[in-house]
């Protein structure tokens, strides 16, 4: 068949009186100078596709111009657009000034809303360190109003060994009175799986049981009665130590969201226990920059997958330099390891956490990790100052004034029974820690200064304009300039090529004219132009016969 289409191609072909074109014959044996004309002939295809690709870069600029030119077009519109919106709801809003939810300013407002409308504060604390979720700051400002009253909620109890549970509550039952507490979670049964299989829905409002609820609950009843008025209990702490989920435990229902994720919670939440009684959620406290790096690691308000990779880096190097090293290697059933990078690769490298090319993904390992020591996987422990030595702002007045109004003696009963009744991890399988110390924070909205968000608008509003002047000046002079040095290439390449056609024909007719027998000598022509150190290297601009 493809022959046949061939044949009748061929037949049409001549019918027509198309002739097939006629080849190059080419420059003849015979002829005088053929390697000069041949350079010539090749020289000349070579500026036709100098010419050829010339035009090619000159269409391709033109429609990145008309590109950058509707681009602009388009920004400058969307612009003008937001613009009037933002125009008119400025004009509608003038006097109110509301500030963003995530911005720390407004953590501190609600905080302070929380502080002053609650009678009693609960600081939760998490039992594997209890000393790096005290706040300095808010103990004083509590305890410099006489008319609120501090309790400490050890939360988080059964992540710890029960020797080091029972020495933090005897260390800090000494300055406040302290309950211990295991907040509930969401139930993860069989026949929730099988319900959920078949109707396609979970009951997000069940918890499974707590521990230390009813002696929480008992203690703030007490105080009621002894007060004779409805009172309001205001939760408050650092990020991921639980104080939502301790929240839920006491109401028996799922009253405020809960995840993993730092700063989940942020204005203030009322939830009401009883009749008599409402608690607070609060947002959590903004620990200072100041701070020791390992502190700003664990207690930070921002998430891992908004913060800087070097802070989350730097995070996990402090917690991990603050680790017993032997412990974390037996944790993680992984070789013995130099630097915070080597014990990232290695735990990237066993978990399959790999980038293209098989390389380990340290970063998002790193990620990780320190979502998984903040939150309530990993089973570490601190241990309690040998020495108890009372800040500058308790004293023994202040400590018989916030133990006043409760039965401290039911309430070692009860934490005991809490005590007994839970499980704990081995002291060997747990990761021994060295806690900074108490974590300063900011709580008042005067002392907070958002530098990094003016930093960042400032930066934003810099890289814009730095992007309009780049845009403008590659429209106006960039294509002038790339016009020029391509010019200047074409003009060099064309003067070489020029200079060395002139050499060789000068090198030739000096070898017929000066030629002892008058004829075409077959010796190699002699070269001014070449220097001893070139004299090795094969020059192509040349005749060698």
């Amino acid at each position: 068949q493809v022959r046949e289409h061939h044949r009748k191609l061929r037949k049409e072909a001549k019918k027509r009186g198309r002739k097939k074109p006629r080849k190059d014959p080419g420059v003849p044996g015979s002829a005088p100078f053929k390697e000069e004309l041949l350079r010539e002939a090749e020289q000349r295809k070579q500026r036709l596709e100098e010419l050829k690709q010339k035009q090619k870069l000159e269409r391709r600029k033109e429609l990145e111009k008309k590109r950058k030119l509707d681009a602009k077009k388009n920004a400058a519109k969307i612009k003008e657009d937001t613009e009037g919106k933002e125009s008119s709801k400025k004009a509608g809003a003038k006097t109110k000034k509301v500030l963003d939810k995530n911005s720390s300013k407004s953590f501190c407002r609600e905080l302070e809303k929380v502080i002053e409308a609650s009678d009693v504060i609960l600081e939760v604390l998490d039992a594997r360190d209890p000393l790096g979720c005290r706040c300095p700051q808010l103990e004083q400002a509590i305890c410099s109003r006489p008319d609120k009253k501090l309790l400490l909620v050890l939360n988080k109890i059964d992540l710890v060994p029960k020797e080091n549970l029972e020495k933090w509550l005897n260390y800090l039952k000494n300055e406040f009175p302290t309950i211990a507490f295991k907040s509930a979670t969401l139930i993860k049964d069989r026949n929730m799986e099988k319900l959920t299989k078949r109707r396609g829905r979970i009951d997000l409002s069940k918890n499974t049981e707590c521990f230390g609820s009813e002696c929480l609950l008992k203690l703030l009843q007490e105080h009621r009665k002894t007060q004779k008025k409805d009172i309001q209990v205001g939760v408050v702490g650092f990020p991921n130590v639980g104080k939502s989920s301790i929240i839920n435990s006491l109401k028996g229902a799922r009253a405020c969201n809960v995840g993993p994720a730092r700063g989940i919670t942020k204005s203030m939440q009322i939830v009401c226990v009883d009749k008599q009684m409402k608690i607070l959620d609060s947002p959590s406290i903004l620990a200072d920059p100041s701070n020791h790096t390992l502190a700003l690691a664990m207690r930070s308000i921002i998430d891992t997958e908004e913060s800087a990779l070097a802070n989350v880096l730097e995070g996990m190097d402090a917690i991990i330099n603050h680790c017993s090293k032997q412990h974390v290697i037996l944790f993680y059933n992984i070789p013995d390891f130099r630097s915070t990078e080597e014990f990232l690769t290695l735990l990237a490298q066993k978990r399959g956490m790999l980038k293209k090319g098989g390389i380990p993904d340290t970063e998002s390992m790193a990620k990780l990790l320190l979502c998984d020591w903040t939150g309530a996987k990993i089973s570490y422990h601190s241990q309690p100052p040998e020495q108890q030595r009372l800040p500058l702002y308790l004293t023994e007045d202040k400590i018989a004034e916030m133990q006043k109004d409760f039965n401290l003696k039911k309430l070692e009963e009860e934490n005991t029974t809490t005590v007994k009744a839970l499980k704990y991890p081995n002291l060997a399988s747990s990761i021994p820690f060295q806690s900074a110390g108490m974590t300063n924070g900011t709580i008042e909205e005067n002392k907070v200064v958002e530098k990094a968000s003016e930093h960042k608008n400032l930066e934003t509003d810099e890289e814009e304009e730095e992007e309009e002047d780049e845009n403008e000046n590659f429209t106006e002079t960039d294509d002038d300039q790339d016009h020029m040095e391509e010019e200047e290439e074409s003009e060099e390449v064309m003067t070489s090529s020029i200079l060395s056609t002139c050499i060789g024909f000068i090198n030739r007719l000096f070898f017929f004219l000066f030629s002892p027998d008058g004829s075409h000598t077959n010796t190699l022509p002699f070269i001014v132009d070449k220097t001893a150190a070139e004299d090795d290297a094969y020059d192509f601009n040349t005749d060698y016969v």
